[in-house]
């Protein structure tokens, strides 16, 4: 690889190639390599590089499975705004990770301190988890809102599909 290639790549960390890989494996997660390669007409130690670069900087982390928390059990899902004792948020985030119905947390500026996803199994159930969440040490106050739907689900693939249509530079 040249050095114009080289620096190519580290300002652009996902480039054409890289963003078919990621919508192939993203439209189909359980295609091996070897697939992959005859899909996309390289060859197989190309996409085992890619993959393999990917992962090393973050830019793939990994492959875990689509699951529809609904058909779980778990219909309800609902985000909550919380506000922290300052400089306390290290022992927060390590109590809510502690939840099993905490999905996701963001520390985030504005209105609170760390913004939470969780999933519960009715209202009564999301009042237990509201009550766990304010329990945790440091947790001064919480705002909650519960989703009524999902218009717009959690997705990559326009931001894959934006770097596939680039022209090549």
């Amino acid at each position: 690889m040249t050095n114009d290639q080289q620096g190519e790549h580290s300002d652009q960390p996902v480039d054409e190639l890289d963003a078919k890989l990621l919508l192939l494996l993203t439209d189909e997660p359980r295609l091996g390599v070897l697939e992959c390669s005859r899909r996309l007409g390289v060859a197989r130690g190309t996409v085992q590089a890619r993959l393999d670069r990917l992962t090393g900087r973050g830019v793939l982390a990994g492959f875990p499975p689509a699951l529809d928390l609904g058909e779980m059990g778990y219909g309800l899902t609902a985000f909550a705004t919380v506000e922290i004792a300052q400089g306390r948020r290290a022992e927060v985030c390590a109590g809510l990770a502690a939840i099993p119905e905490v999905c996701e947390v963001h520390a985030t500026t504005g209105q609170g301190d760390l913004f939470v996803r969780m999933v519960a199994r009715s209202n009564a159930d999301l009042q237990r988890v509201v009550d766990h969440i304010v329990d945790v040490p440091h947790v001064r106050r919480l705002s909650t809102s519960i989703a009524l739907s999902t218009p717009v689900p959690p997705r990559v693939r326009p931001l894959l599909e934006r770097v596939k249509g680039r022209s090549p530079k």
